[in-house]
């Protein structure tokens, strides 16, 4: 086959008898279009003009989906991370940042991707432009209050609102989680049993039909066990949200609206070594009492939290096993 006809990404995801009948099919309409208009053969019947027309529109529509699923596959799967909390000196010293501590955890080493970071907490956002080149987004944990109303809070309100519109995947995490649920006209405030640190068991709802990522993992166990670290929580989801995982100690562990947005009240990202220095800043801001980080450390010691699992969880939702969702361009979303 001539250049403009092969297909080497293609293949994988069309059944091959179907490519080859149809390039056949196109190969006959063109050659006989070409004898055609070569020897200036008036078309006699119906049936010929509709030959030619066919065949001109074949060839355009498969040379164009040729072209559109080359570029798609040889382009790098980009990420971001919105960062909402600054490196503290143990994260910096022992993985060199929690950019890199969220890029081991839901990155791929065999794929091509892409991540960035934007260091939300001090100002920095990707620009409107940008948006569109992005397959997925990641927002983290924070010290600041998801319901504040800092300026850079706000800003990232806006951002998730418009990601929303766009059907753009976002993913929060802890005060991520929050902050989407803020953003998309959902309730959150002070936990009402206070704050929640070390190893939570999480249950998973049993019916996640709303979640085909959740689906294309193999035995999905009834529960998973999470770090957590966090004094705020979500009091009531966003309107269309399903809530897929709850706990004990928290109603809303996890939530998803459509197939683009999850948030996680967990940490999946996290390390006992992660959680262990942060307990230890947590006692000397006099944030939380001796008895509670005892117990978190307690916790900590007899278990191990499922984090191959929750990792798996979030690859599958950012890279989209199972699932397509449609996306819109930043300029087709019209502002009220």
């Amino acid at each position: 086959f001539p250049s403009h006809l092969r297909f080497p990404t293609f293949f994988n995801r069309i059944p091959y008898r179907l490519i080859w009948h149809s390039l056949v099919l196109i190969y006959s309409f063109d050659s006989l279009s070409f004898i055609y208009k070569k020897h200036h053969i008036p078309l006699q019947t119906p049936t010929q003009s509709i030959i030619l027309s066919l065949s001109l529109s074949l060839s355009r529509f498969f040379t164009k989906t040729h072209i559109e699923m080359g570029i798609e596959s040889e382009r790098k799967k980009r990420y971001a991370l919105l960062l909402a909390a600054r490196d503290s000196e143990y994260v910096m010293k022992v993985y060199g940042g929690y950019f890199n501590v969220f890029l081991a955890a839901f990155g791929e080493e065999e794929e091509e991707e892409r991540w960035d970071l934007y260091r939300v907490v001090d100002g920095e956002f990707p620009d409107t432009n940008e948006l569109q080149a992005y397959d997925g987004f990641v927002v983290s944990g924070s010290p600041y209050d998801a319901y504040g109303d800092d300026t850079w809070i706000l800003e990232l309100c806006f951002l998730l609102q418009t990601l929303d519109c766009m059907q753009k995947k976002v993913l929060g995490i802890c005060f991520g989680h929050q902050v989407l649920c803020r953003a998309l006209g959902g309730k959150v405030g002070k936990s009402h049993s206070g704050w929640d640190i070390g190893l939570r068991k999480v249950k998973i709802v049993k019916d996640f039909s709303p979640c085909s990522f959740l689906e294309s993992l193999h035995e999905m166990p009834p529960s998973l066990s999470i770090i957590e670290c966090h004094q705020d929580e979500v009091w009531e989801v966003p309107t269309g949200a399903e809530v897929i995982a709850f706990s004990d100690k928290t109603g809303v562990e996890m939530f998803t609206i459509g197939t683009h947005i999850l948030g996680i009240q967990g940490h999946p990202e996290y390390t006992k070594d992660i959680l262990n220095n942060l307990i230890d800043r947590l006692l000397t801001q006099d944030s939380i009492e001796t008895g509670l980080a005892e117990d978190a450390r307690l916790k900590l010691e007899i278990a191990e939290p499922d984090r191959k699992c929750w990792q798996q969880i979030c690859k599958a939702f950012l890279k989209g096993y199972g699932m397509h969702t449609p996306e819109l361009k930043y300029e087709d979303i019209i502002f009220s």
